[in-house]
């Protein structure tokens, strides 16, 4: 089974686990998500009760925020930026946010690209 073929209830939860793993918290992996995807606190709770998987989670994002384009840097050994497939690049890109507030950044540093 393909990643975008996972329920986001099972996939969102390990990147709030990981988060939380180095001292930060869910509202904070809320607030990254929030800035990529447009989806609001109270719709990733409905999310995180339905049968939606992560591929429908990204084909569906109220608002993909265009400065996603600007986030760099590696995950997972692959660089962001070489990512062709889109929602594979938008999966990434909150890989790479999660990440990099895993890492102790501040949020709002992480934002700033």
């Amino acid at each position: 089974m393909n990643v975008f073929e996972m329920k986001f209830a099972k996939v969102f939860p390990m990147l709030i686990a990981k988060a939380e793993r180095k001292g930060r918290t869910r509202e904070e992996v809320y607030e990254l998500t929030e800035w990529l995807t447009g989806y609001s606190s109270d719709e990733l709770d409905h999310l995180l009760n339905s049968d939606t998987t992560y591929g429908e989670f990204f084909d569906r994002a109220p608002r993909m925020n265009p400065a996603r384009m600007n986030v760099k840097g590696r995950i997972c050994g692959v660089r962001i930026e070489e990512i062709e497939d889109p929602k594979m690049r938008d999966m990434r890109v909150l890989d790479k946010l999660v990440d990099e507030l895993a890492k102790g950044k501040p949020v709002e540093k992480i934002l700033n690209l």
